[in-house]
């Protein structure tokens, strides 16, 4: 039986992305790499369990889920985050910050400042800036401020991220223009905790970084994973966990890369040209009345 790898998912580094394997083996994601992969026949997407320990009952679980985690894991997962509020006495400084995916898609968020901007490239933030820094209860509290006072949501999902950034704008300082009137909003309303500070508008724009510029747009994403199903393209983006493919014959593809962990998969040669998962075309808006 062929050799089987477990993906444990994306992670950005300085040198750009790179996929994690169970055991601790990374694969770097330059672009122009062939992608290639086979899903095990026979095989079932199994829990990957929580807080570095295995699922006890090893559950099957959902080809579209993202978190690939059952019922239980995922419960125990978020009961020990800094989303779910449980870890309030966490002594580290936070950063909030304002983060921007394509025209109208603004969130506010924050990170522990010792991660830096990983969290923002996780994300696949397009821009952003730092808006404060300060305790996390602190942080916390002005997230829920710019929720309620200015609207700004917490979260947004991730296909609606991926369906516009065919469309970005191409000069740096438009992508930075929403960021840029929230942060001046933000700075000055007067419930702002005393504890966090206040930080300058600093835009960072992370659409090199991204492999963005002049790549083609995608036409659609991957919906699941399945048995025997095959993956194989050239690398020529990557956002969050979002690699985009160019596929022979097709056009570019995105594969959220939290669609592979759980699975056993095979590597392929690096000619292959088969892609035979489940994919669904971007909606685009009409542009017109015909």
């Amino acid at each position: 039986m062929a050799h089987v790898w477990k993906c444990s998912g994306l992670r950005w580094t300085p040198d750009g992305p790179s996929l994690v394997w169970d055991g601790g083996r990374r694969s770097a994601l330059p672009w122009g790499k062939r992608v290639a992969f086979a899903v095990a026949e026979g095989s079932a997407r199994r829990c990957v369990g929580a807080r570095g320990h295995a699922c006890p009952v090893r559950a099957v679980v959902p080809g579209r889920s993202t978190g690939a985690r059952c019922e239980e894991c995922a419960r125990l997962d978020r009961a020990h985050s800094v989303a779910a509020d449980t870890i309030a006495d966490d002594p580290r400084p936070y950063r909030v910050y304002l983060a921007w995916f394509g025209p109208g898609m603004v969130k506010v968020g924050i990170t522990a400042v010792e991660r830096g901007s990983a969290r923002l490239l996780e994300q696949g933030a397009v821009c952003f800036s730092w808006l404060g820094t300060g305790p996390l209860m602190a942080a916390r509290r002005t997230e829920e401020l710019l929720r309620a006072a200015l609207q700004v949501p917490d979260r947004i999902p991730y296909a609606e991220k991926r369906a516009v950034r065919a469309a970005l704008p191409e000069a740096e300082a438009e992508r930075a223009a929403e960021v840029r009137e929230l942060h001046a909003r933000a700075v000055v309303l007067e419930a702002w905790p005393e504890s966090l500070t206040r930080e300058p508008f600093q835009p960072v724009d992370h659409v090199g970084q991204f492999g963005l510029f002049g790549a083609p747009a995608a036409i659609g994403g991957v919906v699941e994973l399945v048995p025997g199903g095959v993956v194989s393209g050239e690398l020529v983006a990557a956002a969050g966990p979002d690699l985009h493919l160019a596929v022979d014959g097709r056009g570019v593809v995105v594969l959220d890369t939290r669609l592979m962990t759980g699975w056993e998969l095979m590597p392929l040669p690096t000619e292959a040209g088969a892609f035979t998962v489940p994919t669904r075309e971007f909606r685009r808006e009409q542009e017109g009345l015909f």
